[in-house]
């Protein structure tokens, strides 16, 4: 799975979960100063990305992730190295 693919999985599962419009994220968008991501939601966020890439994600290292430019790169990497393994 290319990153272009992965970027536009992750917009359209965090426009999903925080109910914003799809063209309101972009790679730049803070989850929770840009996009009104409450804790909660944070953890519906990492829920719907492993659902969303058939993955498990380390979710005190995810929670970690700030932004949707960060989670594609996670995600991404995660991804690969699923792959490698």
């Amino acid at each position: 799975m290319d990153k272009l693919e992965v970027q536009e999985r992750v917009i359209k599962a965090t426009a999903r979960v925080l109910k914003v419009d799809p063209e309101e994220v972009t790679l730049e968008s803070d989850f929770a100063a840009d996009l009104g991501a409450e804790s909660i939601q944070a953890i519906e966020l990492v829920a719907a990305f492993e659902e969303e890439f058939d993955i498990e994600m380390d979710e005190d290292a995810a929670l970690q992730v700030m932004t949707v430019g960060a989670a594609v790169d996670f995600i991404h990497e995660h991804i690969i190295s699923q792959k490698k393994g």
